[in-house]
């Protein structure tokens, strides 16, 4: 099954210099070597990339360098927990010349299913742009319903797609029983990566990928080739990476970071109130990583 943003997506973390700014070629350089390993998409400002903490002139100047730098899918997480706001940056982005917006669920002000339903639908009537619905409960404090989201997925033609952190596979899986022809889902969590896959999922927008896209490529294709007991084998040596990706005293992206400044790569420490980083969790990621790679 194609995937149309294709099926290993970071969700790419935004590098920052020492002052805190942004390093816009250092997202230029992370972008191409995130390909390099076998990324096939990139998903900018989301959750992973500090979204919240980047100001609108910083989202801009990022969605379109890196727009023009590759050629994979780029998909700008755009929205907000402010309708009006999350149209006008959806707006920029296609004009910044991104392939697709990751539109997320209001977060904080917990809106009425009826109130989630306006606001997707108004964001996605006010671009070309495909839009991929952002279903992470545990971080916006209210979950799409299968209703709304089917009702979206049938009445809006540019919604195409969820990426699915709700963390309930049996509801994803009526959710692709009763979808329209095309619609997509997208793992957004890596540890359900390969469940959901055997629901019908069609791809993964991952943290770990910043460090193990070959793998989780390696595992599709097993998956995609009918040799799932090499799938399986694959995952099972990836479980200490998503393991590693987030936690209380270091919560995602401050891992991520930490994990591609020991491969060498310049990302910086992640804004306030994201950090500091602690103390050893880089000496964790170099063991991690070794691990992984052995």
């Amino acid at each position: 099954m194609s995937a149309r943003f294709g099926r290993v997506i970071p969700a790419m973390v935004t590098p920052f210099g020492e002052d805190g700014s942004l390093d816009v070629d250092a997202s230029v350089e992370l972008a191409k070597w995130l390909i390099a390993q076998g990324s096939e998409g990139l998903v900018l400002t989301g959750t992973t990339g500090e979204g919240p903490t980047i100001t609108d002139n910083e989202d801009w100047e990022l969605w379109r360098a890196v727009s023009e730098a590759v050629t994979v899918p780029v998909i700008a997480g755009t929205t907000t927990n402010d309708t009006a706001h999350s149209i006008e940056q959806t707006i920029k982005a296609e004009e910044m010349g991104c392939d697709g917006i990751l539109a997320v669920t209001p977060y904080y002000n917990r809106p009425s299913q009826a109130g989630l339903f306006e606001h997707f639908r108004a964001v996605a009537q006010n671009t070309s742009l495909p839009v991929i619905l952002y279903d992470i409960p545990v971080r916006s404090g209210r979950k799409i319903d299968s209703e709304v989201l089917l009702r979206l997925a049938t009445e809006t033609s540019n919604i195409v797609a969820v990426k699915d952190a709700a963390g309930n596979p049996a509801e994803t899986a009526k959710v692709i029983r009763d979808a329209p022809a095309g619609f997509e889902v997208y793992s957004g969590d890596d540890g359900l990566t390969l469940p959901l896959l055997a629901l019908g999922a069609v791809g993964v927008i991952s943290v770990a990928a910043h460090w193990c896209a070959g793998e989780h490529v390696a595992m599709f294709d097993a998956w995609e080739a009918g040799d799932a007991a090499l799938a399986q084998k694959i995952n099972t040596k990836l479980l200490e990476s998503f393991d590693f990706e987030s936690g209380d005293d270091a919560p995602n992206p401050v891992p991520t970071k930490a994990m591609l400044r020991t491969i060498g790569l310049r990302v910086g420490e992640p804004r306030l109130p994201m950090g500091p980083t602690p103390e050893g969790l880089e000496d964790r990621a170099r063991e991690v990583y070794a691990r992984l790679k052995k």
